[in-house]
């Protein structure tokens, strides 16, 4: 059943649209009718036109190709070597006759290879017995061929000989009594094939075909569809004129019959192409064709028009709604005055950007001043042990009167809480933490540099600016000091590196802390991915948490055991959906 978000159906744009398309397009498909069933005679005719003019300049360069080939048989009844052959046998010795042999044999080869339409020469020497061919150099004289050339020249007249399945051409050489036999016959046999290859080119539509018929009503070479008894029916209805062109049926079907005639050759070329085939370009040909196109495009620009007005546009209203949205400007509804789909969109655009403000207000705003909240008690949570350490390390500077390590450990206490106080911004840049991070290791290597080495690596210069949440490093080197380090009899390591793979930048911090077991590892792990927003976010939780608002999936801290059997934090952070902190 048709469910129309609209009061009725005459007021949908898909019911407005498919009666103007009627509207418009029915005197478009009447008039091209009209044009088709005018222009078909005149395009048919021309059709036929251009086709007899191919038939004609095929015909033209066959003969061109035979009389170079007829002129080639009789420069090679010219030939000395021949004739020395042929009437001074037997007076050769063997090696003059071998010489003259391969004489005439490479004659041939180079004649064969000069043109494509050949595809063997033979010569036949009755006076000596011997037929001499490019296919089988010297042997025994072939009398059967030579009688079909002799007998076939003689009942034809044509200078294309059919004997069999063969197409071939001769020349010969009589002696003094014309009732003599010939001495010299020059036998050339035609690549059918290569011709009907030629031939075929002819079929420039599909299903059609070509014949090539001599006078005599002998089919010589056919190429294209096979459609036997076909040159028949051109005899019986088309011979009689030249250069014809009509329409017949064969075999149910109508076809176009076009012919060309060579004199010189006595032989016709043939056509055979189905009017449906004809058919298909007939708009090409036809000057009427230009008003059709000028009368399609008028209709296609006002249909165009229409669709802009009643369709486009106001997509483009809704979708510049859609970008607005994007954008964060969620106070500008649609205003409209529209009753159809579009007027039911833009009604639940509009609602649906009420409900988006309403709960970017009680959800994101909320999570917002969470995380600000967050970050202050965070602040907050300065330790009370780090502080008796710091006055204590301050009373040992004083009694030993160190004055200048007592100005430098006051400068770093105070540019630390200075950090840790400021609340003003809620990011700082990478260099900034890191920064700050080292001063504490500064301040705790005052008590521990006996008892404990720090290795802090350089921070890559491409990192250096990358905005990160406020004090996420600092805390997790607090916790390997106060859990692991301070506790360690030997001596304690602690090292902070850094690294970076595509999109993702990973701040390691390593200690040798007494082998945090692995259950311990696991809990740590536990209470990082089971936090929620109702618990309380102390410590190493609410670092995971801050940078996972930040920065999505794939972001936060990742526990493992270090290489030396203490505690490794990965703090990652994913920039590929924040390319600005690149």
């Amino acid at each position: 059943m048709l469910k129309i978000p609209v009061n009725s159906l005459r007021k949908t744009i898909f019911a407005r649209l498919l009666i103007m398309f009627f509207i418009l397009i029915l005197p478009i498909i009447v008039f091209g009718i009209y044009l088709y069933n005018w222009t078909y005679q005149n395009t048919s005719q021309e059709i036929s036109k251009n086709t007899v003019v191919q038939l004609t300049s095929y015909l033209g360069n066959l003969n061109r190709e035979i009389e170079w080939i007829e002129i080639q048989q009789f420069d090679i009844l010219q030939e000395t070597e021949l004739r020395k052959i042929a009437y001074t046998w037997d007076m050769m010795d063997n090696i003059e006759r071998k010489d003259s042999v391969n004489y005439i044999i490479h004659r041939l080869t180079s004649i064969k290879n000069t043109n494509i339409y050949i595809k063997d020469i033979s010569i036949h020497l009755p006076s000596i017995d011997k037929t001499i061919s490019v296919m089988n150099a010297a042997q025994d004289f072939n009398k059967l061929e030579y009688e079909k050339i002799r007998t076939s020249k003689s009942q034809t007249g044509l200078r294309l000989i059919q004997t069999e399945d063969t197409l071939s051409l001769s020349a010969s050489i009589i002696g003094n009594d014309l009732q003599e036999h010939p001495q010299i016959v020059v036998h050339i046999e035609l690549d059918k094939q290569k011709m009907s290859e030629d031939l075929n080119t002819l079929n420039m539509y599909p299903n059609s075909s070509t014949f090539l018929v001599s006078d005599d009503k002998e089919l010589l070479l056919e190429s294209g569809e096979k459609t036997s008894n076909a040159f028949n029916i051109y005899y019986h209805t088309m011979r009689s004129k030249e250069n014809n062109d009509n329409v017949t049926f064969f075999e149910d079907k109508r076809f176009h019959i076009n012919s060309a005639y060579s004199k010189d050759l006595k032989l016709s070329v043939v056509t055979f192409i189905p009017e449906d085939i004809v058919k298909l370009p007939l708009k090409k040909f036809s000057r009427w064709a230009w008003g059709f196109a000028i009368t399609s495009l008028v209709v296609i620009i006002l249909y165009s028009y229409l669709i802009y007005r009643m369709v486009h546009k106001p997509l483009v209203l809704l979708v510049d709604g859609f970008r607005r949205m994007e954008d964060g400007e969620l106070n500008n509804p649609i205003e409209h005055e529209q009753e159809d789909e579009f007027g039911f969109l833009y009604n639940r655009y509009n609602i649906m950007l009420y409900k988006l403000r309403r709960l970017i207000e009680q959800d994101y705003k909320q999570k917002l001043m969470m995380q600000k909240a967050e970050l202050k008690q965070l602040q907050s949570q300065i330790n009370p042990h780090f502080l008796y350490n710091s006055f204590f390390i301050l009373n040992s500077l004083a009694k030993t009167e160190d004055t200048e390590r007592m100005e430098q450990f006051t400068s770093m206490l105070g540019e630390y809480f200075k950090f840790i106080t400021r609340n003003e911004e809620e990011h700082v840049t990478l260099s900034e933490e890191m920064k700050h991070a080292r001063m504490y290791t500064e301040i705790q290597q005052l008590r521990f540099s006996r008892r404990i080495k720090v290795q802090f690596d350089e921070l890559p210069e491409e990192m250096e600016h990358i905005k990160v949440p406020k004090l996420i490093v600092q805390p997790i080197i607090e916790n390997a000091f106060e859990h692991s380090l301070e506790k360690k009899v030997d001596e304690g390591h602690l090292w902070v590196h850094f690294k970076k793979e595509h999109h993702t930048i990973y701040i390691v911090v390593e200690d040798n802390g007494d082998g945090i077991s692995t259950s311990k590892i696991e809990d740590m792990r536990s209470l990082l991915n089971e936090a929620r927003d109702y618990q309380e976010q102390t410590g190493m939780t609410n670092i995971h948490r801050r940078i996972l608002l930040t920065y999505g999936a794939n972001s936060g801290l990742y526990l493992s055991r270090s290489e030396t059997n203490g505690l490794k934090v990965e703090i990652r952070i994913n920039l590929e959906e924040d390319d600005s902190n690149v």
